[in-house]
């Protein structure tokens, strides 16, 4: 993947840690750049953004020390999704990322073509998100 674009998938990474862009933006940006989507993998504490051609570039989450719970509660991690689209003025990223692991979320697919995000445990379990429209 060429240098553009990985800084610009460090700079949309790091704009949700630093709350400086929304996600509704940050998806923005990252499709008129070309990515198709980008997966977030919270025991490798990476994230990787894909292009439709099959290339890649795999970047580093900052630091989340906790460990992925070992069972999945769906429901709860619906309820941080809430927290997050709502906005509020205590919304954070990492807290967000540091809740959902608690809940046993071990990553989520974002996917732009299918407009929704793939929440996922230890145990292969699910909670799907789809776009707001």
């Amino acid at each position: 993947m060429d240098a553009q674009r990985i800084s610009l998938a460090q700079r949309c990474l790091d704009a949700a840690y630093d709350r400086t862009m929304s996600f509704p933006e940050i998806i923005g940006t990252l499709v008129q750049a070309g990515f198709e989507g980008y997966a977030t993998d919270y025991r490798r504490n990476t994230t990787t953004y894909f292009l439709p051609d099959g290339d890649s570039a795999v970047l580093q989450n900052r630091a989340c020390p906790d460990e992925v719970a070992a069972v999945f509660d769906g429901a709860g991690v619906a309820a941080q999704i809430r927290w997050a689209q709502s906005d509020a003025p205590d919304y954070a990223y990492a807290a967000f990322c540091e809740k959902v692991k608690a809940l046993g979320c071990a990553g989520y697919i974002v996917s732009f073509l299918g407009r929704r995000v793939l929440y996922y445990g230890r145990t292969a379990e699910t909670h799907v998100e789809h776009f707001p429209r």
